[in-house]
């Protein structure tokens, strides 16, 4: 019972700390009473004056004892209680920042998604309408070529009842050509036809099909001695065909001689696009090339948009390049040739193997265009794309080939063409390809030729020389 505490909500006393009150109002109660009552007279014994003074003490010590117990009883709980429910409290408010910064957090990723998808969607809705507008573009792009081609065809009738009679002409051994700088007229030009060898009869320097020594798969095919013009093999080199991409070898001189600057930039422009065989190109409309890179890219990769690009910056424009093409054709003695357009995709671009020796003969004479049609492969510069091309003949990755100067060709008309100014055994010598069908067909009949140079150690293959058999001719083409 002494032990027992008394708890309040702001202090907690101690029951002990009143046991020696609780001592004097056990043993002197009177006294007490007396001292409380107002007629208390405390001389009336040294008795009673003496518990007075005793109780007096008591009860101050005990009052003192009392509210100092009190005190310090109260604040020590006080003390170890605040700092529980303080640290509870910032416990609390962490947590609650926490989850508050989670979801601030999650709003913010879910905002994001949201600009995301947003963006993408405003991305995708751009490229529908860019691709529309380039639908639209190409739909009447079309509509305006069909209405050239119908105006060509329209004015082309008369054109090729002059061509009929210009054919004519030329087999009564004259020709026409048209100029470009005044009206069409006639001009009438003498034929001089390649000299024949003096070992070979002029009637037999052409061989049939069925006659053809090395079974070559191309149609028409011609080899030369460069420096002597000895016909070394005849194969059909009179007869007149399309001649695709060769076109460009032309082209190429006919730029080169209106001397213009090779580092002026031209640009690419959508009538460089290919309308009549929609062949396919690296070079888009916007592109910037130097002459001098458009040149190279045309006799190396055969690029006709880089090729219509030249003649259409050629002094005149593009009419004027074509005459020109027709004028030196003429100048060069190639009586059977003719162009219509500047790059090869025409199949009305015509003519044969032995014009075409005489025009690889001619254009040995320019060192860019032998320089740029045996390049291996080129890389250009277009804004901030790197372009790489490699050169479209495969006889010029091959060791065993020394090539002086290459061109190659392909339409559907004209099949597999290749013409070649080639060293074969110490011999310069031309070689002319028409017609082959196969994908390769043309760089094996290459082959076939230097080999049969090679291990036959003949110079002459014509008809003077004896038909082998069939047995011999399989043995020397297994060989």
């Amino acid at each position: 019972m002494l032990g027992a505490r008394i708890k309040s909500k702001t202090q907690t006393f101690d029951l002990a700390a009143f046991f020696p009150l609780w001592y004097a109002l056990l043993h002197s109660p009177r006294g007490i009473m007396r001292i409380l009552r107002p007629s208390f007279r405390p001389a009336q014994g040294k008795s009673h004056a003496l518990r007075a003074l005793v109780l007096g003490w008591t009860l101050g010590i005990c009052a003192f004892a009392t509210s100092a117990h009190a005190a310090t009883e109260a604040s020590a709980p006080q003390a170890s209680a605040t700092p529980a429910v303080h640290a509870g409290d910032v416990h609390k408010q962490v947590e609650r920042k926490v989850v508050e910064r989670k979801r601030i957090e999650h709003k913010r990723i879910e905002h994001k998604r949201i600009e995301r998808k947003v963006v993408e969607r405003k991305r995708v809705e751009r490229r529908v309408v860019e691709h529309k507008r380039v639908e639209r573009k190409v739909v009447e792009h079309r509509k305006v070529v069909r209405r050239r081609i119908v105006r060509k065809a329209v004015a082309r009738k008369p054109v090729e009842r002059k061509v009929i009679e210009r054919r004519s002409r030329l087999s009564q051994r004259r020709v026409v050509h048209p100029e470009a700088a005044r009206p069409v007229h006639a001009v009438m030009h003498e034929v001089r036809p390649m000299p024949a060898p003096a070992s070979v009869p002029a009637d037999l320097r052409r061989t049939s099909f069925n006659d053809d020594p090395i079974s070559l798969a191309s149609g028409s095919a011609l080899v030369i001695d460069a420096r002597t013009h000895q016909v070394l093999l005849s194969k059909d080199a009179g007869d007149v065909r399309p001649i695709a991409s060769l076109t460009k070898l032309m082209t190429a001189a006919v730029v080169l001689d209106a001397h213009q600057p090779m580092d002026q930039p031209i640009e690419i422009t959508d009538e460089d696009i290919d309308t009549l065989k929609w062949s396919s190109s690296r070079l888009r409309p916007g592109m910037v090339f130097t002459r001098e890179e458009l040149l190279k890219l045309a006799l190396m990769s055969s690029e006709n948009r880089a090729a219509h690009a030249l003649a259409r910056n050629f002094p005149g424009g593009l009419a004027a390049c074509i005459a020109a093409m027709n004028r030196k054709a003429a100048s060069l003695g190639m009586l059977h040739t003719h162009y219509i357009e500047p790059t090869g995709l025409s199949p009305q671009n015509q003519s044969t193997a032995s014009d075409l020796a005489k025009l690889v003969a001619a254009v040995y004479a320019y060192p860019l265009i032998r320089q740029f049609s045996t390049h291996p492969k080129s890389t250009v510069t277009a804004g901030r794309y790197e372009l790489q091309f490699r050169n479209t003949d495969h006889l010029i990755f091959n060791r065993g080939w020394d090539i002086l100067l290459q061109k190659t060709g392909y339409i559907n008309e004209a099949g597999h063409c290749l013409v070649l100014n080639t060293v074969v055994q110490g011999r310069n010598v031309i070689v002319v390809l028409l017609d082959a069908w196969g994908r390769y067909a043309h760089f094996v009949d290459a082959e076939r030729i230097r080999n049969w140079m090679q291990t036959s150690g003949r110079t002459l293959l014509t008809r003077v020389d004896p038909i082998p058999s069939a047995e011999a001719r399989q043995q020397t083409v297994d060989e």
